[in-house]
């Protein structure tokens, strides 16, 4: 069970990213992301409640979680930005350097144990990444650097969400985050509007647009569910290399909606990074595996 709604996440999180990109042509940045986090509100709160979920926080972990909402926002803000310039399997691909700069910033911010193969094979994954920009920053230029910010953030979000995993409800978690983000944006998103700022006015979309928002906040709220309840079923270290699945689904999704496929040199680039980040989760899980062992006692 766990495996599959890890698959299932794989699939359903780069079809929400296609929408978005279908979307980011007719549909200002600020309004796309106040529908996604609005969709996300109004589907768990009703949720939580039927399920008795715990959703009240306060002191720290209410700190925690409105930096984990401003990160969140950041995080969609800057992937729906990278899929109006970027194909989606490079944007997803690029983003993936995500796991290389999570364990930086364990050994460098937090003091971690990272040895010396797996600071090299991120050394190997982030030169991955540079061949998948290559092509798109010479295409366009500077906008191609932006799935690299989606990862900055992202990895930054991760950090913030393991120092709430145990105190919170990750359902509730995902519905405060809702409520926090739209509460934001809201007035934001107004307020933009009546200065004439492009990014942040608002249009009344067709049909199409309609069905097309709908879709990109249930799939995004669908994905982080299927996620969160995958872990429920099957330990990370299990299905961390699983999530390496969304590349490939990623340009199978590019290919069927936008006939868009990496080149050679950025296909060498995903595979790289792919091989990469396999094993640096396979490395950690060993790791973890030696860690659990009981120590060896020389007899009295």
């Amino acid at each position: 069970m766990g495996i599959a709604l890890m698959f299932g996440f794989c699939v359903v999180a780069p079809m929400g990213d296609a929408m978005a990109k279908v979307l980011g042509q007719s549909i200002p940045l600020g309004q796309l992301i106040l529908a996604r986090f609005a969709l996300q509100a109004l589907i768990l709160i009703p949720i939580v409640f039927a399920a008795g979920r715990v959703w009240r926080m306060c002191g720290r972990i209410l700190r925690l979680a409105f930096l984990r909402t401003l990160l969140h926002i950041g995080g969609i803000g800057t992937m729906f930005t990278a899929l109006k310039y970027l194909p989606l399997a490079d944007a997803v691909a690029i983003a993936f350097v995500m796991p290389f700069i999570l364990l930086v910033l364990g050994r460098f911010v937090l003091n971690e144990e990272v040895g010396t193969r797996r600071m090299m094979a991120c050394l190997v994954g982030f030169i991955g990444t540079l061949l998948v920009i290559q092509p798109s920053f010479y295409a366009i230029g500077w906008p191609a650097l932006w799935p690299i910010a989606v990862a900055f953030i992202f990895a930054f979000f991760i950090l913030v969400t393991r120092q709430l995993a145990r105190d919170t409800d990750p359902i509730g978690l995902q519905a405060v985050s809702g409520v926090m983000a739209t509460a934001l944006l809201l007035p934001l998103v107004l307020a933009g509007d009546v200065m004439g700022w492009p990014l942040l006015t608002l249009v009344v979309p067709d049909t199409r647009d309609w069905v097309l928002l709908l879709a990109i906040g249930v799939l995004g709220t669908g994905a982080h569910l299927m996620m969160t309840w995958s872990l429920r079923f099957a330990p990370a270290a299990t299905l961390a290399p699983m999530q390496y699945l969304e590349i490939p689904v990623a340009t199978a999704i590019g290919w069927l909606i936008f006939r868009d496929l990496p080149n050679t040199m950025a296909s060498v680039g995903i595979c790289i990074t792919i091989a990469a980040g396999l094993y640096v989760v396979l490395r950690e899980r060993a790791m973890a595996r030696q860690a659990r062992k009981p120590s060896l006692q020389s007899p009295a």
